[in-house]
């Protein structure tokens, strides 16, 4: 190579290395907002906690709790003929009932996913180990939701279609991820960032994120109760190492500035349970089903007057507890019976407005107000199923009580306020009602599965909307308690079913439209979920 061919060479390589130098100054001085954005776990952590109940989007479970809760008959629709009342279902790009889908994959999905990464590579094993109990949690609520779903290839970034995996390999994933995340835990210790991240659920405290993951695998354990590989033993254990008291109660809280995310998704502030329609999930009131258990008109409790109704639902003009019937809407209620709305609103003159604020609101629908995720009442429940399908009935009944009484104390604990006059729980009301042997059988051997479930129906009102759409699948909503000769869930009846479900009741949803629908539907083909009756196709987890 001569001189002058040298010259050019040395030339061109001093202009790539200012260029470049250049290009790396500019791009240091103007980010791409496209481009890729490391950010610290504790960062991270408070928008997937959000995600837990409903986030600044509004997606989350509350969202679907909305819709699936007439299917369990929590609520009503406010107008007759709702699709959900009938047990049907609304699929279009409006993605109604579809928050679970998105929450998984999108709003926890890979920001769950980068944040247990980054957590790792820091050595900073407490996000690991919340992380995986959040996907634990979260795994278990969308399979138990839809059915088949997305898990091997779920979070591979690069590709464009996906395959789904049966309900089985989800529930492996479930345990895999619980597991995973006691081991963290274990190694972990609290420090004051993970605590600033944790802010708004457990604050930073280790040993109940512990009992946490427990407690999503007591709820694991214990939907196997129709399979044969089914193991009580396995649901107590967990349980009892779950969430034990009150205080660690899993709840999502708030702080009710004037930024609507800061809000309850249920508070008047947010407006998410005004207004008409059929399937609109803002007319919705309370149930005649939940009603009757709590006003004395159902089978099950003929008699009992519930002193927790004045804390979960909303009386009339009459001073009474009364509920709207599904399908049936509230005007077919005589003026003075109508329930107020879940905001405390007169429903005489049939109005969905919201109120300008929540001081005549109460329970999960302030605010302000926590909302559960995982509560040591339903642990207790747990045990008590599990040890009354294994035969120990002693156990069964000790935790038959403790469950009911762990209610008691969440509503007088952290739902106190705006109780009506009169009618705030003593301990002489609540006595009054463990003592009534309709609700608590004096002796072990006349406790019922649906003493159980029943109760457990009402301490999860509201809030565990979908953990009890589980238990009624279990129990096939109309299965026969073999003790009683008569339904579990007493006074259980759909009166009018959707005509796409071919006489059927509902067992899952059908996946994400936006997605799914029009992203990947090959796939969903392949599993059946463009039929129009798939939604009444039996859940792997419920047959035997």
């Amino acid at each position: 190579m001569n001189y002058k061919m040298k010259n050019i060479f040395y030339f061109i390589f001093i202009l790539l290395l200012i260029v470049s130098s250049c290009s790396k100054k500019i791009e240091e001085a103007y980010l791409s907002p496209n481009s890729y954005t490391k950010v610290e776990p504790e960062e991270l952590l408070p928008q997937i906690i959000s995600s837990m109940a409903a986030n600044y989007g509004g997606h989350g479970p509350l969202n679907d709790a909305r819709y699936v809760g007439a299917y369990i008959k929590n609520y009503a629709f406010y107008t007759a003929n709702s699709v959900f009342d009938m047990m049907g279902y609304t699929n279009s790009s409006g993605d109604v009932a579809q928050s679970t889908w998105r929450t998984h994959f999108y709003d926890i999905g890979q920001n769950n996913q980068k944040m247990m990464q980054w957590a790792k590579e820091q050595n900073r094993l407490q996000f690991v180990g919340v992380g995986k109990a959040i996907e634990a949690w979260s795994w278990l609520m969308l399979t138990d939701y839809y059915g088949d779903v997305i898990v091997k290839q779920a979070f591979e970034t690069d590709r464009l279609v996906f395959n789904y995996d049966d309900q089985e390999t989800a529930y492996n994933k479930v345990r895999e991820c619980a597991m995973e995340a006691i081991e963290n835990l274990e190694k972990s210790s609290t420090d004051a960032k993970f605590a600033e991240g944790d802010k708004f659920f457990y604050n930073g405290d280790i040993n109940k994120w512990k009992k946490f993951a427990n407690s999503v695998l007591a709820r694991y354990y214990n939907h196997f109760s129709n399979k044969s590989s089914y193991k009580p033993d396995s649901a107590i254990f967990y349980a009892e190492r779950g969430i034990s008291s009150t205080d660690d109660i899993a709840a999502v809280k708030y702080v009710a500035s004037n930024v609507s995310a800061t809000n309850n998704f249920y508070g008047p502030f947010r407006n998410n349970l005004a207004g008409t329609g059929t399937t609109s999930p803002t007319a919705i009131r309370q149930n005649e089903y939940i009603a009757n258990m709590m006003n004395g008109t159902n089978s099950a409790f003929t008699g009992v007057q519930d002193p927790r109704a004045w804390y979960l639902l909303r009386g009339n003009v009459n001073g009474t507890i009364k509920g709207v019937a599904s399908v049936a809407g509230q005007t077919a209620l005589p003026a003075n019976d109508r329930p107020e709305s879940f905001f405390g609103v007169s429903q005489v003159a049939a109005s969905n407005a919201a109120p300008a604020n929540d001081n005549n609101c109460r329970f999960i629908f302030r605010n302000d107000s926590p909302i559960p995720v995982i509560t040591d009442a339903e642990m207790k429940f747990i045990i008590a199923e599990a040890a009354f399908r294994k035969g120990d009935k002693a156990k069964a009944l000790q935790a038959y009580k403790d469950g009911i009484n762990a209610h008691f104390n969440m509503l007088t604990t952290m739902f106190n306020k705006n109780i009506p006059a009169g009618k705030e729980i003593t301990e002489a009301t609540k006595s009054a009602y463990m003592t009534n042997p309709t609700i608590v059988p004096a002796s072990a051997n006349d406790l019922t599965l649906t003493n159980i479930m029943m109760q457990k129906y009402i301490a999860m009102f509201g809030y565990g909307v979908l953990e009890t759409w589980m238990d009624m699948r279990r129990y096939h909503y109309t299965d026969i308690d073999p003790q009683t000769g008569k339904q579990v869930y007493a006074d259980f009846t759909v009166s009018t079913l959707d005509s796409r479900n071919n006489g059927k009741f509902v067992y899952r949803y059908y996946p994400r439209f936006n997605s799914e629908w029009v992203w990947n539907f090959e796939e969903l083909k392949k599993i059946g979920g463009t039929n129009t009756d798939y939604h009444t196709k039996e859940l792997w987890i419920t047959t035997p």
